[in-house]
């Protein structure tokens, strides 16, 4: 079993265990049809990925209850064309 579903850290970082569940199952069947892992982890094992993907905040459950991508939000600052303002 993997450990980190033993600590409440991750249940209670996307909201409950029935959330925790339907979001690892719909990551699962979505990685299984070919979906690109969002962390990079030399596993076989497709639930470590979606484990790490929960813990380092790079998917989370929408209301209704379909997964959503959290964008990386660029680092560093912003580049802006003032010229055309």
């Amino acid at each position: 079993m993997i450990d980190a579903l033993k600590e409440e850290l991750i249940v209670n970082k996307v909201g409950g265990r029935f959330k925790l569940s339907a979001l690892i199952q719909k990551r699962l069947a979505a990685l299984n049809s070919g979906a690109r892992p969002l962390v990079d982890l030399k596993t076989k094992f497709p639930m470590e990925i979606v484990i790490q993907e929960i813990l380092q905040d790079k998917i989370m459950l929408n209301a209704d209850d379909s997964v959503r991508i959290v964008e990386q939000r660029r680092q560093g600052p912003m580049d802006f064309d003032l010229s055309q303002l």
